[in-house]
């Protein structure tokens, strides 16, 4: 058996222009630090949430999503990780909302 080929493919990996030599793989690693913040707030009761961190979280997921989409080398674990700060984002705004609308409280961005 030789290890050739999974040699091969680490080498690739490492060498790839998105690889892990550089700031295109390792932004996104550090991102998905707010991807488990935002799945730990889904255990705060929803009026302890913020409106506009939730706001500016989805903003950031879907703006850099688009992006990660339109440069080169094509950087897929930007995309990925975006989606899902986009998507935690998405689910605190609706409980945020959700919350709001049943109990009467105002819907600002003031807290």
């Amino acid at each position: 058996m030789s290890s050739a080929p999974l040699s091969t493919k680490i080498q690739s990996f490492i060498n790839h222009p998105a690889g892990p030599k550089t700031i295109h793989f390792w932004a996104p690693m550090m991102k998905w630090a707010l991807v488990i913040a935002g799945l730990s707030d889904l255990k705060r009761p929803a009026e302890n949430l913020s409106l506009s961190q939730n706001v500016a979280l989805t903003a950031t997921g879907v703006i850099w999503s688009r992006y990660s989409t339109q440069i080169i080398p094509y950087n897929w674990a930007l995309l990925s990780v975006n989606l899902f700060v986009a998507g935690t984002g998405f689910t605190q705004l609706f409980r945020i909302l959700n919350y709001r609308r049943n109990t009467g409280a105002p819907i600002n961005t003031n807290s």
